[in-house]
């Protein structure tokens, strides 16, 4: 009888102990859901994977699109808990209308550029008075209405009094991803998309691209903001701590951004 108490009572303890294992495995792993600019696709992803090497327990989503869209959605409570926008003024509002748990904190400048894949025309070589020619019928851009970066675009070709000549050309995509995929499928013979996206792998092997001089626009300051919901998620401070860090900031300058307080690179 005495076998089968001291049994029954390892038993207990072992099932007891398993059961404290999976509470603080539990305790340990968050979720964040992380609303980023489309102009971050490449850069935001490496810098996850990095993050996630370190914290295999952390469940990080991403989810890419328009700066302007996002923050509607977060107007009307989409479950975001950090929200990286391409234009600082986005979060700045949400923090002026309470949807935010801090300040926005600007992250990055970015750039547009002129791209094509080499199968189209050699984008290098372009200049924005190339896009009046006669032999381009098709330019992508952004959608000013939603999209910083489109917003940018239509002011570079304002500044050189070329958008009315251009304007039956355009061809606008929800966010600046689409813009490129347009240009990569031939739906459009070049874009003005972003310099972190014609810096990505995938497009240097497809084509070139044209730095378009930042003084034809209004800086593309880019700014992020922890969200409401999210101010007690560990995870979210956590992963916000770490886009100051050195490999993330690493990562940022590798696609093309200008860093706050940094000398610009390009």
């Amino acid at each position: 009888m005495q076998m089968i108490k001291t049994f029954l009572m390892q038993y207990k303890q072992t099932l007891m102990a398993i059961l404290m294992m999976s509470l603080s495995s539990s305790a340990f792993a968050e979720k964040i859901n992380i609303a980023a600019a489309s102009d971050l696709k490449f850069a935001m992803d490496e810098i996850v994977t990095q993050f996630k090497s370190n914290n295999p327990a952390d469940d990080v989503n991403v989810i890419y699109g328009s700066s302007g869209k996002m923050f509607t959605q977060i107007q009307q409570d989409a479950p975001y808990d950090l929200y990286f926008s391409a234009d600082i003024s986005y979060p700045e509002k949400l923090a002026a209308e309470g949807f935010a748990a801090g300040p926005a904190t600007p992250y990055a400048f970015g750039r547009i550029v002129l791209w094509s894949p080499k199968t189209q025309l050699d984008a290098a070589k372009l200049t924005l008075e190339d896009l009046t020619r006669s032999d381009i019928t098709r330019i992508a851009i952004a959608n000013p209405k939603h999209a910083p970066y489109g917003k940018r675009a239509e002011e570079a070709l304002r500044s050189k009094n070329l958008w009315d000549k251009v304007e039956a050309k355009l061809v606008y995509g929800e966010n600046i991803a689409q813009t490129a995929q347009f240009v990569q499928t031939g739906n459009a013979q070049v874009g003005i998309i972003a310099l972190s996206l014609a810096l990505s792998a995938e497009l240097t092997k497809q084509g070139h691209y044209w730095l378009i001089p930042d003084t034809l626009h209004n800086p593309l300051k880019q700014g992020y903001i922890m969200t409401k919901r999210a101010e007690n998620n560990k995870l979210a401070h956590k992963f916000s701590a770490y886009m100051a860090s050195a490999n993330a900031r690493k990562i940022m300058v590798k696609y093309g951004f200008n860093l706050p307080n940094e000398t610009a690179s390009q």
